[in-house]
């Protein structure tokens, strides 16, 4: 009986089997049908309506159409079965399964497990407009879950009868008022997919986005129920949908449109796309890496704002500009080939600097100041030098001095803070790391970048002539480096000094292409490596005894991992770790923030940050990697 009504009865799970042909006198087509107007669907389904789990239950909807030829039905259908199937039937007499003239059955495990959403059934069927036909719906599975057609208990007027097929309560066939969504001959925004999500698995609601759309200015996100069935038009940010039509960001817009496939300015949007890309160079050793770095330059791009301002993701808590995140973007971009966007990444660190050199952890898009009062870090004195000492080895010759001396005040204002904060030890103060949680004392995940920021600086003093600069910087750089090596190699380049918080993946920071690997560098990378390792295969930011990570692995954080040993010359183990998160790509090749216990991207996609990584260890693993910045003044 309708599940708005009662609760499931015990279902019986058995393989799919016909209706039996007896059907209860009052169960009977309408004698009216076929005096009715065309009914070929309604859309709303706010209420799981019947059961269609056989063999004690199914359900029917009648209707008739205008057309000759059925070539799809749709319905919204809800599942908390992971496997079996579900069949749909087109029958000329409600309860002779004799009478079909058209079936499709879909497999849950093939549309993703348990979910809810639109499922297109492909049939084909000659038919005869006017005719009263009816929409037969019936799941198998072996599980305890329900399976129901969803639906709305409130009146559709034009509507013909639905029908629920429950054994066990009516004994049979019963009309019902309620009636079920769907779709017969489904065409343009009844598609799923384009104003109504196709069937959504539940797995892929662990993740807040999934992709996004651009035009180069504005920005959408394409949440995880609008990607199932799409697919990114090769080497653009335009998502062609399940019915084949196009949805971009038109120019000038600020929410997409669905258009047809080859529609101009859809079209103008990929070859722009394709030009950008052509213009830089998409890294690679293995065609899987090169795909995967495409689309990470385009996500990369599309989360760069027209004034530097560098998105972390598009979702609300991710959507502000991190010193850091911005940092690797602008390296990848450098290294790649696209100089304007790093530099203008570079520029926006200019206009956010604090007045002591610092930066907030976060700013607003706009560059307005902090959202929050969130605690400053300390690390970006070391990430910005480095991304601008990136972007000038990168950069074209010709006027690159000159624009270096544009930022160059930056660097300054951010080498003297940095080499001002560290204490007789050498080491700079506690401070938040990337983890954003504080530490009572000196932390890697802040030391290391500093010492490649100070290294950084040092050397693009001496490319100015500023010798003065060069030696301070230096000095500092080679007192940081002698602090790290007394208080932070003998415990293996775990997360602070005091040995009281565990492993840390930023031990990856000592490695190329940030720091030249200190001796024992590598036995620190293996066993920290090992101690991390989660069952899904990926890696946790840290094990810090006072804070748990929980299940989930970090894609940056593993991708730490593949970028180290890559410098370091180990490229079996790089690729091996930069396989894991390749393989961890959501349905649009788009990296997830992290990944769950069961081994589904979770949080939001893409990261930009683990964007940026994923490109710099493909380019080191094809033999172009990122240099490292020498120590002392050369």
């Amino acid at each position: 009986m309708a599940f708005a009504r009662t609760l499931l009865p015990a279902l019986l799970t058995v393989a799919l089997t016909g209706v039996p042909a007896a059907v209860p006198a009052a169960a009977v087509p309408d004698p009216a049908a076929a005096d009715t107007a065309a009914y070929d669907g309604q859309v709303r389904h706010g209420t799981a309506l019947f059961s269609v789990k056989s063999s004690n239950n199914a359900a029917a909807q009648a209707f008739t159409v205008n057309d000759t030829r059925l070539s799809r039905v749709s319905i919204w259908l809800g599942s908390a079965a992971a496997t079996g199937s579900v069949t749909v039937q087109v029958r000329r007499v409600l309860a002779d399964a004799g009478s079909v003239i058209a079936s499709k059955t879909l497999d849950l495990a093939a549309l993703g497990g348990a979910g809810a959403g639109w499922v297109e059934f492909p049939v084909s069927a000659a038919v005869t407009a006017g005719t009263t036909y009816y929409l037969f719906v019936q799941a198998t599975t072996a599980e305890s879950g329900p399976v129901a057609w969803y639906g709305t208990v409130g009146s559709v007027p034009g509507s013909l009868s639905s029908w629920n097929y429950d054994r066990a309560y009516w004994g049979g066939w019963h009309a019902e008022d309620s009636r079920p969504a769907f779709h017969v001959n489904p065409t343009g925004s009844e598609r799923c997919g384009e104003t109504e999500p196709c069937y959504v698995p539940s797995t892929a609601l662990a993740a807040r986005t999934s992709g996004l759309l651009s035009n180069g200015v504005g920005t959408e996100a394409v949440l995880p129920s609008f990607a199932v069935g799409a697919s990114y038009v090769d080497g653009s940010n335009v998502l062609r949908l399940p019915s084949g039509r196009w949805r971009y960001l038109p120019d000038g817009a600020s929410a997409s449109a669905v258009v047809e496939a080859g529609d101009p300015g859809a079209s103008a949007q990929i070859d722009e796309n394709r030009g950008w890309l052509a213009a830089g160079e998409v890294p690679g050793a293995t065609a899987v890496q090169r795909s995967a770095a495409q689309r990470a330059l385009l996500s990369m791009r599309a989360l760069l704002r027209p004034n530097g301002a560098f998105a972390a993701a598009w979702a609300p808590a991710w959507k502000y500009s991190w010193p850091r995140d911005g940092a690797f973007a602008a390296a990848a971009f450098a290294a790649t080939g696209h100089d304007e966007e790093a530099y203008r990444i570079l520029g926006y660190d200019a206009l956010t600097q604090r007045p002591d050199g610092t930066w907030e952890a976060r700013t607003e898009l706009d560059g307005s100041g902090p959202p929050d009062a969130r605690k400053w870090q300390l690390d970006g004195n070391g990430w910005v030098p480095w991304a601008t000492w990136q972007w000038y080895r990168a950069a074209p010759p010709g006027g690159r001095d000159e624009r270096l001396r544009r930022l160059y005040p930056m660097v300054r204002a951010a080498a003297d803070h940095a080499a001002r904060s560290l204490g007789p030890d050498g080491l700079p103060p506690a401070s938040p790391d990337y983890w954003e949680l504080d530490t009572t004392t000196a932390n890697i995940g802040t030391a290391a970048p500093l010492l490649a920021g100070l290294n950084s600086s040092a050397n693009l003093a001496a490319r100015l002539g500023m010798g003065e600069d060069a030696a301070r910087w230096g000095d500092a750089a080679r007192r940081l480096s002698a602090g790290i090596a007394t208080a932070f190699a003998p415990l293996g380049y775990q997360r602070t000094v005091d040995g009281k918080h565990g492993r840390d993946s930023a031990v990856a920071f000592m490695a190329p292409p940030f720091n030249a690997a200190p001796p024992g560098l590598g036995e620190a990378l293996d066993s920290t490596y090992r101690a991390l390792l989660l069952p899904n295969g990926g890696v946790s930011p840290g094990n810090d005894p006072s804070f748990s990570w929980g299940s989930y692995a970090w894609t940056a954080s593993t991708s730490f991992f593949a970028l180290a040993w890559s410098g370091t010359g180990e490229h079996a183990k790089a690729g091996k770790v930069l396989d894991w998160v390749l393989s961890k790509r959501n349905r649009l090749g788009e990296f997830p923030e992290t990944v769950n216990g069961a081994g589904s991207p979770s949080s939001v996609a893409p990261l930009g940050w683990t964007d940026a990584l994923v490109v710099l260890t493909a380019l080191a693993l094809q033999g172009s990697a990122l240099p490292t910045p020498p120590t002392g003044v050369r």
